[in-house]
């Protein structure tokens, strides 16, 4: 084994990373332009995170891990609310009041998809998925990812 993170070791890290950026979002003043900024790069982070879990990982666990294809459904249908979330955000004009609403809602919605993920999804991927499984699939993430760079915009 390389030592190198796993494929939910990867994934723990994003969702770490999303927390840290949605919290320098809330804590932003309205009127700066950064919110705009960073919720762009949330924007990002979420759908990149999304689709490498849907590609990746939930196949996988759909089909290897007892009682997967409830735990895929359930992380499937908060994805398509997270998208909503962040469509809804990007259409907003500056200055728009319902900003800190709409960002309360994904706050939530995340907080509970993350931890939900992580206790129920990830920790059942854990036991059901040996430990060279779960290397390989990180292993191919990074592949996909380093050749989506290479491409270019």
């Amino acid at each position: 084994m390389s030592g190198r993170p796993d494929i939910l070791d990867e994934f723990t890290a994003e969702h770490r990373a999303v927390t840290e950026l949605l919290a320098r979002i809330e804590a932003a003043p309205e009127s700066a332009d950064q919110p705009g900024e960073l919720l762009g790069q949330l924007t990002d982070l979420l759908f990149s995170h999304c689709a490498a879990e849907e590609e990746h990982l939930f196949p996988i666990v759909q089909h290897d891990v007892p009682g997967g294809g409830a735990l895929v459904f359930r992380c499937i249908h908060d994805h398509l609310a997270i998208g909503q979330y962040l469509a809804d955000l990007q259409a907003l004009p500056p200055g728009d009041p319902t900003l800190g609403t709409l960002l309360r809602g994904l706050a939530e919605l995340l907080a509970r998809h993350l931890a939900a993920e992580e206790e129920e999804l990830y920790a059942a991927a854990r036991t059901a998925l040996p430990a060279g499984t779960r290397a390989a699939l990180a292993e191919r993430l990074r592949a996909d990812r380093a050749e989506i760079t290479e491409a270019g915009p």
